[in-house]
């Protein structure tokens, strides 16, 4: 094996390597870009659920308020 080979084969190794690493290092960013977009979307989530409590709640005063959604027994007992 000459010289030649050896610094062929080494050279071959480093261009893997940085290869490799270029790799490595795309992937670590696209792991904190989803990461981040995991957050993005739990705290939406929570932003939701809490609006959809309100909302509810307020449907339900409505509801409670209105004579056309209260129970038949209220309306017997006024008969």
């Amino acid at each position: 094996m000459s010289s030649d080979d050896g610094d062929l084969e080494n050279q071959a190794e480093l261009e893997e390597k940085t290869r490799l690493i270029s790799q490595v290092l795309e992937l670590q960013h696209t792991l904190e870009d989803l990461s981040a977009r995991v957050d993005a979307v739990k705290e939406e989530n929570l932003k939701l659920k809490s609006e959809n409590q309100v909302l509810g709640q307020y449907i339900e005063n409505l509801m409670s308020a209105s004579s056309v959604f209260q129970t038949t027994e209220t309306k017997s007992k006024r008969k």
